[in-house]
């Protein structure tokens, strides 16, 4: 079955072209021309990522997104312009997976969109013999479920946090750089700026101490990189 993409943009020659871009890639396509329209099309009719503008009339990309995210945590990228630097960062920690600045070139959000369309499709669902379950003290993370549990409660990870967090727990200790965690979270040869990555973990320890106050295991290594405690 195809995977369906939901489109938001109030510019129609952007739902026009990136549609259009996006199917001839194999993907069912879903446009919408404002968040009022999207929020209730995406509650009809399920999709498996979003791509979404910041700036749009009647309920803006943010709205979107906070709305999105009380029922799903499907993979979201914004579409931003070039003066959306804040606006970029407060979409990262609400819970978007990337953003790319317009105008942008087509082939990037594909790109994008078939990397984090690839990490969450990388594992089976469920695994009864749990080989693939990860534990670091009170940390278990389960790929084949994408479920992260910290001292038994679950903690809600989209698939970059959850993908980042895998990547520091498996080497408690060791010390990962951006770059690193870069292509850990997105795969080689996708381009991200170092600071994505910055507010990507201060996001994830906002979302560990919402269960655990005194949360800490993730440390940073100013000029260097984040580790996982050992």
């Amino acid at each position: 079955m195809h995977q369906k993409i939901a489109l938001v943009d109030d510019d129609q020659n952007i739902l026009t072209s990136v549609s259009m871009a996006l199917q001839a890639e194999g993907y069912n396509v879903d446009t919408y021309p404002d968040g009022v329209a999207a929020l209730q099309g995406i509650g009809s009719h399920p999709v498996d990522l979003a791509v979404l503008d910041i700036k749009m009339p009647k309920m803006d990309g943010m709205e979107l997104l906070g709305e999105i995210r009380k029922t799903d945590q499907m993979p979201i990228i914004f579409l931003t312009s070039k003066d959306d630097e804040v606006d970029e960062l407060m979409g990262l920690r609400m819970g978007a997976d990337d953003y790319i600045k317009k105008p942008f070139s087509q082939r990037l959000l594909i790109e994008r969109i078939r990397a984090i369309l690839r990490r969450k499709d990388a594992a089976p669902e469920g695994s009864e013999d749990g080989e693939n379950v990860l534990r670091r003290g009170d940390l278990m993370l389960d790929p084949d479920r994408h479920l992260c549990v910290w001292k038994g409660n679950e903690v809600t990870l989209t698939v970059t946090e959850f993908l980042l967090v895998e990547a520091l727990a498996r080497r408690p200790g060791h010390v990962k750089n951006r770059d690193q965690l870069i292509d850990a979270a997105y795969g080689e040869n996708i381009y991200v700026e170092d600071r994505t990555i910055d507010s990507h973990v201060k996001r994830l320890r906002r979302k560990f101490r919402q269960t655990d106050k005194e949360f800490s295991e993730i440390e940073t290594l100013y000029g260097v990189g984040y580790r996982y405690k050992t």
